[in-house]
């Protein structure tokens, strides 16, 4: 298995690897070796920003690895003719970070949402995951520059750091902080304690077999339009490259 192998996508560095073999090349092998990993999960609407800030992209690009979250980046993928072997959802991954934290008994650090949010995911992981350790956990309403959350990861060392601010923030503060620590799984994982708290529901199997948990998304949620509008924006960016270097 090739690490190093990777597909640029307007600038963003996606690794080359399916789900089942990054968490065991990747994320299982880094916490018994208990080595330091930085994951983005990237969608379209993470690589338009991206193009927007430069910052955020530098951050984005340093991340140790960038896997494809979103059927968008899958298909920009096939457009330029690199195809992504398959979409890892950054939910699925957290679902198996747990897994594996209950069956080896490690630790993890939640950091993000509303308060009453994470109070519900704390309480359905420690029914689901009875074995793992909650290292801790604070909600995202937060000063970024303030030091609690980062002081109470350095003295609690959690095998796993989940972070759901929403990009860019969770990203920028895993950036600046993951240096404090030589070990952990530091991954931005968007919106999933909402669904871990039962506060949102995943699309049915179904929908996400036929890629579309994106529309499911919008039915429940119409105020997304904006967001979703981003996918054939981002589609149009990938062709326009695609072209601009055929010529």
């Amino acid at each position: 298995m090739d690490l190093k192998k990777h597909v640029t996508i307007l600038g963003v560095p996606f690794v080359y690897i399916t789900k089942k073999q990054f968490l065991e090349t990747v994320v299982y092998r880094s916490v018994e070796k208990q080595e330091k990993q930085m994951i983005v999960t990237a969608n379209p609407e993470i690589v338009m920003y991206a193009q927007e800030d430069s910052n955020y992209k530098e951050i984005v690009s340093k991340a140790d690895y960038v896997v494809a979250d979103g059927i968008g980046i899958i298909i920009a993928s096939k457009i330029i003719k690199k195809t992504l072997p398959e979409r890892i959802p950054g939910f699925e991954l957290v679902e198996e970070m747990l897994a594996y934290a209950d069956k080896q008994k490690k630790s993890i650090y939640l950091f993000g949402a509303k308060e009453s949010v994470l109070y519900k995911t704390v309480d359905n992981i420690k029914n689901s995951y009875p074995n793992l350790t909650i290292a801790g956990f604070h909600h995202g309403y937060i000063d970024s520059f303030d030091p609690t959350v980062i002081n109470e990861v350095e003295e609690t060392q959690p095998d796993f750091i989940l972070v759901a601010l929403g990009f860019p923030k969770q990203e920028e503060w895993i950036y600046e902080n993951k240096s404090k620590l030589n070990k952990g799984i530091w991954v931005g994982v968007g919106g999933s304690f909402d669904v871990l708290a039962g506060e949102v529901k995943r699309a049915p199997k179904l929908w996400q077999k036929l890629y579309l948990e994106w529309f499911y998304r919008l039915l429940a949620d119409p105020t997304r339009f904006k967001r979703v509008i981003k996918l054939p924006l981002f589609l149009i960016h990938v062709l326009r490259g695609k072209f601009s270097r055929k010529g």
